[in-house]
């Protein structure tokens, strides 16, 4: 009897697509696949660590893709979730979707179809949130600085929106819940790891990092957002439920709510 095995790949989602591409080359009976630092040894499986191949994750995502488009962006968005034993799960989806020649990959009815399909949409809802509450400052540097703290990774989603709407100045996003972030240097977005000193939200407290002119206009547009509310016509639940108070501190309008 063939024996099991872990894969341990290096937490990117190339990574995992090697892993992927590795597990149908070679025939193997995944059990589980892990990430390094977080693996766990199998008590009935043997651990082969990958080591990412671009070309072979490339084959992959090719391969999912001419399946289906809309495949590929399920995985992808779900991979971001950092759901716990998301790789196996996809794994599988991968395994089921290959292996037919129908629309199975829509079949809802099919359980773990209809939680890739739900979390994919749950990280897409995310990346749209951070789209329109990213509030940038200017630093001394010239450069707008901003922080986030999503509950997915959503900074590879948000990267090209931001770099189309804001292309004629830098720029940094930095996420302070995964430690990274995405830097555009008016050529091209890069990945950055910095070592804060403080998180800088946007409240009435002030950094030495930021331009004095930065809180001027902070200022101002908060009186703004504060002069055009029609106390009468409040909703506060709906409010609250576009805008989820975990986002407010980060958003200069909401200065005196947090």
């Amino acid at each position: 009897m063939k024996k099991s095995k872990t894969l341990i790949y290096d937490g990117s989602f190339n990574g995992f697509l090697t892993a992927v591409f590795i597990a149908f080359e070679e025939k193997i009976e995944v059990a589980d696949v892990q990430k390094n630092g977080h693996a766990q040894n199998g008590l009935f499986s043997e651990t082969e660590t990958i080591f990412t191949n671009v070309n072979k994750a490339k084959r992959v995502w090719n391969g999912v893709r001419a399946k289906s488009h809309n495949a590929i962006t399920n995985i992808y968005f779900a991979f971001l979730s950092e759901a716990e034993g998301i790789e196996p799960m996809l794994f599988n989806y991968i395994k089921k979707l290959m292996a037919t020649k129908d629309k199975k990959q829509a079949d809802f009815s099919d359980e773990t179809v209809l939680y890739i399909s739900q979390l994919a949409r749950k990280v897409g809802r995310e990346k749209h949130r951070m789209e329109a509450f990213v509030r940038f400052q200017l630093t001394k540097d010239d450069i707008y600085f901003a922080n986030i703290e999503p509950d997915y990774d959503v900074l590879p989603l948000i990267s090209k929106h931001f770099r189309n709407r804001y292309a004629d100045q830098q720029w940094l996003i930095y996420d302070v819940k995964r430690n990274y972030g995405i830097f555009y240097n008016l050529d091209s977005v890069e990945l950055v790891s910095l070592d804060l000193s403080e998180i800088h939200f946007n409240r009435t407290r002030k950094s030495k990092a930021f331009t004095e002119g930065e809180y001027d206009y902070q200022e101002l547009w908060n009186n703004y957002f504060q002069s055009t509310n029609i106390k009468s016509r409040i909703n506060r639940k709906l409010h609250t439920q576009h805008v989820p108070k975990r986002y407010w501190k980060y958003l200069s309008e909401k200065k005196q709510a947090v």
